[in-house]
């Protein structure tokens, strides 16, 4: 199981700790790839990009109306976290349904 998210984020550090096995990928560190952006955006939408993030309050209304593929690329950190990938499927956010299917 991959945890797709940051390795300072108190929510991917929580889903972390209640997916033994489960690997985090700092996308930070490691930025994602266009295709697994491509990716994760066919499977959750325009839910993939965080609106209430300190970044996006920090964009001008030209950089947020770009392509949310190629914005998401220029700013990893504007991705809703965690992405958890496994063998259910892919899964966005901690929230009461993801934890009721992996837990």
């Amino acid at each position: 199981m991959v945890i797709f998210g940051l390795k300072n984020c108190d929510t991917c550090k929580k889903a972390l700790r209640a997916l033994p096995g489960g690997k985090l990928h700092d996308v930070r560190e490691n930025p994602l790839e266009r295709t697994e952006l491509e990716r994760f955006f066919a499977a959750f939408g325009d839910a993939l990009v965080n609106r209430k993030s300190t970044t996006w309050r920090g964009l001008s209304e030209a950089e947020r109306a770009r392509d949310p593929i190629a914005l998401l690329g220029a700013h990893p950190t504007l991705m809703k976290r965690p992405v958890i990938e496994g063998k259910q499927g892919l899964f966005l956010g901690w929230g009461e349904e993801t934890r009721k299917v992996l837990l």
